[in-house]
């Protein structure tokens, strides 16, 4: 099966009771936010999703997706290819009364002004959380090695007076 252009924005509780799945790509050119969290994004995330219908009757999106990205190195400033892989299962946030009803799996998802969810948004949020806090390439493949991970010379501390020899004078009296 060829994989298609997902649609940017869809109305999340309509899929829902269709109980609709999409298989598609989000070409790298529209993953902005991501790309200006990273040096560059490399391929075009591939996407899966599934729109169903709980036990408590709410709509639940449930999917994964995955993308490579460039990211640089924080030991060695050199740049890497990096791949994420998301997954995830989320809900619309209709109100403050529904939410508390909500199961802790799901994460919420903000409606648009129409009342549809935009999917490149969710899969880009999902990217960004995803990526590493610090990035850096393998020990094996940095060019940083760990006996070089000390930067400049460490000063030598000057000797301080010992504030106890005050004492010692005078246990001498």
């Amino acid at each position: 099966m060829q994989k298609v252009k997902l649609p940017r924005t869809v109305d999340a509780i309509q899929n829902a009771q269709r109980r609709l799945d999409y298989d598609g790509i989000i070409q790298s050119d529209i993953l902005k936010r991501l790309a200006e969290s990273t040096v560059d994004v490399k391929s075009d995330a591939e996407v899966t999703m599934s729109f169903k219908v709980d036990e408590q009757r709410l709509a639940v999106i449930s999917g994964k997706a995955n993308v490579n990205v460039l990211l640089e190195c924080q030991r060695c400033n050199e740049n890497f290819e990096h791949h994420l892989n998301v997954s995830f299962k989320c809900t619309p946030f209709l109100s403050e009364e529904k939410a508390a009803l909500v199961p802790e799996e799901y994460e919420f998802v903000d409606l648009n002004e129409v009342g549809e969810v935009d999917l490149v948004e969710l899969v880009t949020d999902e990217f960004i959380l995803a990526l590493p806090q610090v990035a850096m390439h393998d020990i094996k493949d940095c060019q940083v090695k760990s006996n070089n991970l000390v930067f400049g010379e460490i000063p030598e501390e000057e000797e301080k007076p010992n504030p106890f020899d005050v004492l010692k004078s005078l246990k001498q009296q």
